[in-house]
């Protein structure tokens, strides 16, 4: 039999075994649109969301209240009027972020400690709202507020969670790939022998490895077509770069993942102890590389030591491409990054795989 007619058997072969494993056609295909779906519904709005303030009733409202509402509500606040009662008992239930009572001669604000980021914000729109009133009831001009747009970093149109969610599913895809799809079949393979009974066979080794990475590679892609369209369909997100550019980004960052796969396979010699290893990876780089949300409330020294991880600068590098219609000039360096840890991994693979 000719070589081709082996390989196009050995990629069959690769796509029946998969089809067959419901729980891998789950987590490849439907998990990932469920997250895009769930997290694009629930953070649907492209507008800033509203800050909760809770304002305790006054017995009298005084005109300095009235100002006070008149100011909140020209910011993106949400007041719960409630009597002193309900306000406490919402308090106690640690369900409030910032709490809001007028008094006699002025406002007291509480902020709840368990909700601190949330309620600093709100706490700093409500100083201005009261600022604005002062003003009004000084008979001083009021100030005019700033317009606000929300925009992608790229100008290139409007964007909502969504929009900066779908990339950071496809980086995700390509990175479980890797470490799950390839690492953990090359080392349950390796352990229950069937690579030693492999080499018995007619079946060049290199007909199985390209098998492999030809199957691997048609998931990516059948993987990021599904994305892209229930993107498109659910949410009207569309690729907004060229899609040369969008295949060459996605395609650095499978170079890099599957490698990182195969290199990590060396550090293991069972599936319990390459399962710890690669979440071991996997989870730092989900959390910390910008998948779900950025780190710009971190600390300077975490923004800059995530920058030389792969995942980081593969993600910004495909949202400049997708989200903003951007080129690749101004993500050379990351994708330098990228390239460099595909050459150690790769490197790290070749100098330590074995067969058995």
């Amino acid at each position: 039999m000719n070589p081709a007619s082996l390989l196009w058997r050995q990629f069959k072969m690769e796509w029946t075994l998969y089809s067959r494993d419901r729980g891998a056609m789950f987590w490849t295909f439907l998990f990932p649109v469920l997250m895009l779906l769930g997290f694009g519904v629930i953070f649907r709005g492209s507008d800033a969301p509203k800050m909760p303030v809770v304002w305790v009733q006054p017995a009298i409202t005084q005109v300095k209240d009235q100002a006070m509402l008149d100011a909140l509500a020209q910011f993106p606040s949400k007041l719960e009027a409630m009597t002193p009662a309900e306000a406490e008992a919402k308090w106690q239930k640690g369900e409030t972020a910032v709490q809001l009572e007028p008094t006699p001669d002025g406002f007291r604000m509480k902020v709840n400690s368990y909700l601190i980021a949330q309620g600093q914000m709100t706490a700093q729109v409500v100083q201005q709202a009261f600022l604005m009133s002062q003003a009004k009831l000084g008979g001083q001009p009021l100030p005019k507020l700033i317009p606000v747009s929300v925009e992608s970093p790229g100008h290139a149109h409007e964007t909502n969670y969504a929009a900066f969610l779908l990339p950071g599913l496809l980086g995700l895809n390509l990175m479980s790939m890797g470490l799950f799809a390839v690492g953990m079949v090359i080392v349950s393979y390796r352990e229950k022998g069937k690579f030693r009974r492999l080499a018995v066979t007619p079946l060049p080794k290199w007909v199985f490895l390209l098998g492999q990475i030809m199957h691997r590679l048609t998931v990516v892609l059948l993987q990021s077509a599904v994305l892209i369209l229930v993107g498109a369909f659910a949410f009207h997100i569309h690729n907004q770069g060229s899609y040369f550019l969008l295949s060459l980004v996605m395609a650095l960052g499978t170079a890099c993942f599957m490698a990182l796969g195969f290199a990590l396979t060396s550090f293991a010699e069972t599936s319990e102890t390459y399962g710890a290893i690669s979440n071991l990876v996997f989870f730092p780089l989900m959390f910390l590389s910008g998948v779900y949300f950025t780190l710009d409330a971190a600390p300077k020294w975490l923004q800059t030591a995530v920058v030389v991880l792969p995942l980081s600068p593969f993600l910004k590098a495909l949202r400049a491409v997708f989200n903003d219609g951007a080129g690749l000039q101004g993500q050379m360096l990351g994708l330098g990054i990228v390239a460099a840890w595909t050459l150690i991994f790769f490197g790290i693979a070749v100098k330590r795989f074995r067969w058995a």
